[in-house]
């Protein structure tokens, strides 16, 4: 019977152990995450709309889900996404044009971005909710 071959202890590749988590690697990682929680929001965007055309009464269901505590912390979490989201894809253009690439820029930009998000979706809430009275 042949001898079994020995195993060989190779190197393992580099992965989430070894490397420290850097601010604008996180910041990565929650730009692709808020992409995926719009793809699933926008079925909230989709089920609004159907409701206000197909009755009031569908209306007026979509309206208390939406309108319940639970609803509204999912919708400015959606609204938060978005403008997370957006704001990221700024950065990814000014990138385009070779711009903010230093490591203090690339930090700069990434706390810009998600100040900037925060900001905009407390103030957006804020001035929907008074305008709706």
């Amino acid at each position: 019977m042949a001898d079994s071959p020995q195993r060989i202890d190779r190197p393992l590749s580099p992965h989430l152990q070894i490397y420290r988590p850097l601010f604008t690697m996180v910041m990565s990682i929650v730009h692709r995450i808020t992409g995926v929680g719009l793809y699933f929001g926008t079925v909230i965007l989709v089920w609004w709309l159907l409701a206000a055309a197909a009755s009031p009464s569908a209306f007026e269901s979509f309206r208390s889900v939406a309108g319940s505590p639970i609803g509204l912390i999912v919708l400015f979490g959606y609204t938060w996404a978005l403008l997370h989201h957006a704001l990221g894809g700024v950065r990814h253009f000014i990138w385009d044009f070779i711009h903010g690439f230093g490591p203090q820029e690339r930090v700069l930009l990434a706390k810009v971005s998600l100040a900037a998000s925060v900001a905009l979706t407390v103030i957006l809430w804020v001035v929907g909710l008074a305008v709706k009275g």
